[in-house]
């Protein structure tokens, strides 16, 4: 599984990248992190990053974070991530 972030995994002020790696940690998981950088707030020609584009062809949006699991569904945004990891321990 691999989990698109901006720029890391950091959790402090509940920042929506760093809650869902928490969330998946806790449950168990280790995903490969992808730095997908950029910002959801730029215009595209700032978002070209290839984890930005990944992310755009698994849910329609750029932004981050997403949950690509290995049979290629995705879960997007925070919320549901976090969601997810709970009803899926590892």
């Amino acid at each position: 599984m691999k989990l698109y972030v901006c720029y890391g995994t950091i959790a402090k002020g509940n920042h929506p990248c760093g809650t869902a790696h928490q969330a998946l940690l806790a449950a168990g998981h280790d995903p490969e992190v992808v730095r997908a950088y950029g910002w959801k707030v730029l215009p595209g020609l700032f978002n070209q990053t290839s984890g930005r584009r990944r992310a755009k062809e698994l849910t329609g949006s750029i932004t981050v974070p997403v949950l690509e699991l290995d049979d290629g569904t995705a879960v997007a945004e925070s919320g549901p991530i976090i969601a997810w990891a709970k009803a899926n321990p590892a």
